[in-house]
């Protein structure tokens, strides 16, 4: 894993064993947040000049990041937008099959909501907080889910309030349970289904990612094969069916959708699952 030092001028990173990681022995924060169009990758900063760099947006949210986790005393941070050599296949598929875990073990996690302006007005805040498009994201949802500690951020980097305190009008938002959001059920004590619908929602860039944005979620692993389009949505089920005998994964319904041929016994998207949030786990067992 790759992390950016908080206090270093140039930009400077260092990568650590993920025996380390796992171990929590190197403490860092994280960011979530969403993609402009003038991001720096990891190759900007191993071939562009300093001057060159500070004058992108992409940059100056990496300098504000790594001074809020400066002031709150850490060494080192993690952002997705430089941290991963995404030119590297290979590294970028081992990154996003990792991602869940590396907001697990953060220390702490920042939201990062651009579109959302400080108010004194609590009644503003939490409208602009329900109408974020970081709620509406496909990749948000396991970075909403893995960290303990996440704490929400406006547009100036100032607080918002963390996820336990928000966690009645986040459930209200995006219909996860409060429990989830807390940590006091687990991810595997909800069923596929309703897991599923957390995401029905959601929406991502790439068609692929609608399938590789969840492997966390479900605890589960594949390559990454661009390209594939929805067949990324089936093989993502079909590794669900080798870990978990939940039959909820078949309680999709697509009657409601014009354009899509679900013929199969899988769904083709996880739009099918959109009105099963209070469907039950169903093993086999009591079939």
């Amino acid at each position: 894993m790759r992390l950016l030092r908080t206090n270093a001028v140039p930009l400077e990173l260092k990568e650590f064993g993920e025996d380390k990681i796992n171990k929590r022995e190197i403490k860092y924060a994280i960011l979530s947040h969403r993609w402009g169009d003038d991001e720096t990758s990891f190759q900007d900063l191993t071939r562009l000049e300093e001057t060159e760099l500070k004058a992108t947006k992409g940059y100056k949210k990496i300098q504000r990041f790594l001074e809020r986790a400066a002031k709150d005393g850490y060494e080192y941070a993690w952002i997705d937008t430089c941290c991963i050599n995404k030119e590297s296949s290979a590294e970028l598929s081992e990154a996003i099959n990792s991602m869940f875990r590396w907001y697990q073990l953060a220390d702490i996690c920042y939201a990062y909501l651009q579109d959302v302006h400080p108010s004194k007005n609590p009644a503003s805040i939490n409208t602009q907080l329900q109408n974020s498009e970081w709620f509406q994201r496909g990749w948000t949802l396991q970075e909403l889910i893995a960290p303990p500690n996440l704490v929400f951020l406006s547009n100036d980097w100032t607080d918002i309030g963390d996820k336990n305190d928000l966690s009645q009008l986040i459930s209200k938002v995006t219909l996860i349970d409060e429990g989830v959001l807390r940590g006091e059920t687990r991810l595997d004590d909800c069923s596929i289904a309703k897991r599923m619908s957390w995401a029905s929602t959601r929406v991502t860039t790439r068609t692929e990612d609608t399938a590789y944005c969840l492997m966390g979620i479900f605890n589960v692993n594949m390559p990454l094969l661009y390209g594939e389009g929805r067949k990324a949505f089936i093989r993502l089920q079909e590794e669900i069916m080798k870990e978990s005998d939940d039959q909820s994964l078949f309680a999709w319904d697509a009657s409601d959708y014009q354009g899509f041929n679900a013929t199969g016994l899988l769904a083709l998207t996880p739009t099918f699952f959109q009105e099963l949030q209070e469907y039950r786990s169903f093993p086999i067992s009591q079939g």
